[in-house]
């Protein structure tokens, strides 16, 4: 049997369930999952490997309308997973009426790249509801191939992972076969770290939020880390912080039992507070971040 490898790009509006999906897929937790919109800022890559076949899952920013500099990096990353996949899976909630950027749904309809949709959270609605859905989408992009699915329970998981499989062009493996990603640790490290600030914090806080990891050093027993929490404003800070630094030592507490379950391995995490007041527009600091291609 010939070797097949490609690229499965994930696309979809805010809080569709895309990262669970790509969890899912993957057998990782590598995307952070939150109920709040815009909890993926980057393109993730998740790799699977078995022996005849190498599939490169891409998590990416729900679709949105930026409002800023680093919105904008986060559109490149949706609009480059458009032209560089080998297979679309293309994810709609179940209640969605419509889809937001007209521009993607267009290049959508006209693209000859294989499209899978995905009809998500189907255990949330009736069947009658469902196949009006399934009929709605048909029109829509008549050339994908329907699944309704629910990420989160993983019904149909196994259907759609078969399908993909199919769709995969014959080739040579982009990646070492023992790879599971592209991104370095330091990037989950931070990515845990900013999940918790997501769940913990309300209103603007987590969306002003952004983490650099300072120093990383992995000793034979224990890691050491010293993280630096990027905010935009001063009372971001206070808010970060908390009394008498309470709020800021759970977000530490909760990320350390995370990070030292993904690394299999003790952790001591510092972390910081810092305010850069315009970082989300600062080119500088979008790189640093990893924003500017």
């Amino acid at each position: 049997m010939m070797h097949k490898s490609g690229f499965v790009n994930i696309i979809g509006n805010p809080n569709v369930g895309k990262s669970t999906l790509m969890n899912a897929l993957v057998g990782e937790r590598l995307s952070i999952i939150t109920s709040k919109a815009q909890t993926t800022r980057h393109r993730i890559l998740g790799i699977v490997n078995d022996d005849d076949h190498q599939i490169v899952f891409s998590d990416t920013p729900g679709v949105l309308e930026p409002a800023y500099k680093m919105q904008e990096s986060m559109m490149t990353f949706v609009k480059s997973a458009l032209t560089d996949a080998d297979v679309i899976l293309f994810m709609v909630e179940v209640k969605e009426n419509k889809f937001k950027d007209e521009n993607i749904l267009n290049s959508l309809k006209k693209t000859d790249t294989p499209i899978i949709l995905l009809i998500n959270k189907i255990d949330e609605v009736d069947q009658a509801f469902l196949e009006s859905k399934v009929d709605f989408w048909k029109a829509e992009i008549p050339k994908a191939e329907i699944y309704p699915l629910s990420a989160l329970h993983n019904f149909n998981i196994e259907n759609i992972f078969a399908r993909i499989k199919e769709l995969l062009p014959e080739g040579e493996p982009f990646y070492d076969k023992d790879a599971l990603t592209d991104k370095p640790e330091k990037f989950f490290v931070s990515e845990i770290i900013r999940e918790k600030i997501l769940l913990n914090y309300k209103k603007e806080v987590p969306y002003s939020c952004e983490v650099i990891i300072e120093e990383f050093k992995e000793k034979e027993d224990i890691i050491h880390i010293r993280a630096n929490i990027i905010v935009a404003r001063d009372s971001q800070k206070g808010i970060l912080i908390g009394h008498q630094g309470k709020e800021l030592k759970k977000v530490g507490t909760l990320a350390r039992k995370d990070i030292e379950t993904f690394f299999a391995k003790k952790v001591f995490l510092e972390l910081y507070v810092k305010v850069n007041k315009d970082w989300r527009n600062d080119d500088n600091m979008l790189k640093r971040f990893g924003y500017n291609h």
